[in-house]
């Protein structure tokens, strides 16, 4: 019996196990063919024109074809292999040509047209008349009125695209993956936590070595940059991370003038200024400008106290070294930073690590989610995945409801790519039987187990945790009929919302207690600790706002008016302009931007859109007033939360959203406030 491809149908227990590389080709080959099919017969199709029939028809054009290529997708990202990163580089082109095509088919706009001038269509409310709305709206946006030689030269410029922001984020990897720092002597260690010291034993012995062993890992590499004394190493990991990609066998310096240029011609094709009005339009900016003036402003409001900080960061090195201490270097400031720190408040970030193991966090914040949303979260034992570390969940609703289920996938792999990130793989909706459940997942790369010790996490990473659980949420507790108005298709200045208020609960003392366990007496976080981890919370918060800032002015710079012509190469550019937002002078080779996976890593991503991490925190301070008001376990607001926000996706305008839970507008000074930028009666 031949054996049957397991990417052809949507299955909520996702076969991973089955799931092989010479899968790949075959399946979304056959899945293209059949997506054309049901297009070539919407286009041709006469008749009244429904809902069912028009927008409906055309959102299930797709269905299969999102599902395979989104489970190839995150497998290439979690458990990549030669093979796999060939398929899926085979067919990223064709699958990009196909979804270009959709806007540009002019028998599909007919339909669309046809269907808009009915009396049906007028009399649409909510979110059906939403999705018309920005159905057409997408069409025009994406080349449906262009001549026939605009629509060829769209598909040409998107299937490149889609092309080499792959490569973008493939080179990132491996560039990662390349660079190791072995060190055989153990003086040369001194400052490093013993969880830091373990980890890089552990994986020095992965590799066979009798040594330790560092890694650009975000683990790895933040807990040498923060604590190790020898200035050296330091600098040689720095140099290392600032320059990722940004020559030899994983150059991204051409691909990424290519991609900032082949957007920019996008753009002028559809009728825009620039690549930020182009994504902006139907996000909560609107247009690059506002975007620009909105960082600009909270860079005015942070600057001064940004330049305090730092000078007193450098009298603290002179403090301690004598009038005569060099000034800061990049390499330095991290370390300089925790020992002022530690000397300001007693403080010290692995002070907290023994009370965050891994297991009791995710049973803390499942309490927490249980309390304000009335679901329960719970682990499924056996569902296949793709490394046998991987953990699976359902999310049941107050009645039993099956909500949705998901995926967490915690420790950094070699064949894992680096950061942070929630996904979808199926997005549920209305069945005759009830509501069909969502599935998702979650991927971070925390500090792993060492030894006999479990997963013990810094406090930043709970942090990430509980920011990607919020994700999650926004998914799987989508009440929304039409699938891509569904959870987290939403603007990307609004998405960062669910998430980042999720964050504000790892700082509360009642939420803490209920996770913040010694992992071996199980004892709290005695109050002194916690009383210094509060009054740390906004130790540098201008430079870590102005870090934030300084990204978010790259990016719509590179897409509003960076000129190779002008401003001449993208390294140099970069440099200069992130210098303003840097405590340290930067190194002349400085080439961050050639590893940003944010900005290049996707044909849009956050490209023009870096800015929404900082407009999105602005409503989560604001919004999580409400809960602060009322009680931070508040079933009411929780309740209300969840029906206007996280059920909601993109039914509706998301300022309407935001007022609808909150009854006004956002205020802004929240973020300042909770940063401690200003004052709370400001």
């Amino acid at each position: 019996m031949a054996e049957v491809n397991p990417l052809l149908e949507i299955r909520f227990h996702v076969p991973f196990d089955q799931i092989r590389a010479e899968h790949v080709e075959p399946a979304i080959h056959r899945l293209l063919e059949e997506a054309r099919e049901a297009q070539a017969r919407l286009a041709a199709s006469t008749g009244a024109r429904t809902f069912e029939n028009t927008l409906l028809a055309l959102e299930q054009i797709t269905e299969k074809l999102d599902y395979a290529m989104g489970v190839v997708r995150h497998l290439e990202s979690v458990a990549t292999s030669p093979e796999l990163r060939a398929a899926y580089n085979a067919v990223q082109g064709p699958a990009s040509e196909f979804y270009s095509s959709i806007p540009l088919d002019s028998g599909l706009w007919r339909v669309l047209q046809e269907y808009a001038d009915t009396a049906e269509a007028k009399s649409l409310t909510g979110t059906r008349r939403r999705l018309l709305t920005k159905t057409i709206d997408l069409f025009r946006r994406h080349g449906a009125e262009l001549d026939d030689a605009g629509k060829a030269r769209l598909r040409e410029i998107d299937i490149e695209l889609t092309q080499l922001t792959t490569k973008f984020s493939q080179n990132v990897l491996d560039a990662t993956n390349a660079y190791e720092l072995v060190v055989t002597d153990p003086a040369k260690l001194g400052g490093l936590p013993p969880s830091a010291v373990e980890a890089a034993r552990e994986s020095a012995k992965s590799k066979g070595l009798d040594a330790w062993r560092f890694t650009l890992q975000a683990p790895s590499y933040l807990a040498l940059m923060t604590y190790l004394d020898d200035a050296g190493l330091r600098r040689q990991m720095y140099h290392a991370h600032a320059t990722r990609a940004a020559g030899g066998e994983f150059d991204n310096r051409g691909i990424m003038a290519r991609i900032l240029a082949l957007r920019r011609e996008k753009a002028s094709l559809l009728g825009f200024q620039n690549f930020a009005d182009f994504v902006l339009v139907d996000r909560m900016a609107h247009t690059g400008t506002r975007a620009a003036a909105f960082v600009v402003d909270l860079k005015q409001k942070t600057e001064k106290r940004f330049h305090e900080e730092n000078g007193e960061l450098a009298a603290f090195r002179r403090a301690i070294e004598g009038p005569d201490a060099p000034a800061l270097d990049p390499w330095g400031v991290a370390y300089y930073a925790e020992k002022q720190r530690a000397a300001l408040y007693d403080f010290n970030e692995e002070d907290l690590r023994p009370y965050f193991p891994l297991e009791r966090v995710l049973a803390g914040m499942f309490e927490i989610a249980q309390r304000l949303y009335g679901i329960r979260v719970i682990e499924e034992k056996g569902a296949s995945a793709w490394d046998a570390k991987v953990a699976s969940y359902s999310i049941h609703d107050s009645d039993g409801t099956h909500l949705g289920s998901f995926y967490a996938d915690s420790y950094p792999r070699e064949n894992k790519r680096g950061g942070a990130w929630m996904d979808s793989l199926i997005t549920g909706g209305p069945a005759d039987a009830g509501f069909r459940p969502h599935l998702g997942l979650i991927c971070g790369n925390l500090t792993p187990p060492v030894g006999e010790k479990p997963a013990l996490l810094t406090h930043r990473e709970v942090e990430t945790v509980f920011h990607e659980f919020g994700h999650l949420l926004h998914h799987c507790l989508s009440r929304v009929e039409v699938r891509t108005l569904a959870g987290t298709n939403v603007a990307w200045d609004f998405v960062e919302l669910p998430s980042q208020i999720m964050e504000n609960w790892c700082w509360e003392r009642e939420a803490l207690d209920l996770f913040a366990r010694h992992h071996q007496s199980g004892a709290p976080i005695p109050d002194d600790l916690y009383r210094k981890m509060r009054r740390a919370k906004t130790f540098r918060g201008a430079n870590a706002q102005m870090r934030q800032l300084g990204f978010a002015v790259l990016d719509l710079k590179l897409h509003i008016e960076y000129s190779p012509e002008r401003e001449g190469g993208l390294i140099g550019y970069a440099r200069e302009l992130l210098q303003s937002f840097s405590p340290a002078p930067l190194p002349p080779d400085y080439a961050m931007v050639a590893g940003f996976t944010h900005l290049f890593a996707s044909p849009v991503g956050y490209g023009a859109g870096y800015y929404s991490y900082k407009w999105a925190e602005v409503l989560d301070a604001d919004a999580f007033t409400r809960f602060r008001e009322i009680g931070i376990f508040s079933r009411e607001v929780g309740l209300e939360f969840r029906d206007k926000i996280l059920a909601r996706g993109d039914s509706d305008d998301p300022a309407e959203l935001y007022r609808g839970f909150m009854g006004r507008d956002p205020n802004p000074d929240a973020l300042l406030v909770r940063l401690g930028l200003c004052a709370a009666d400001h």
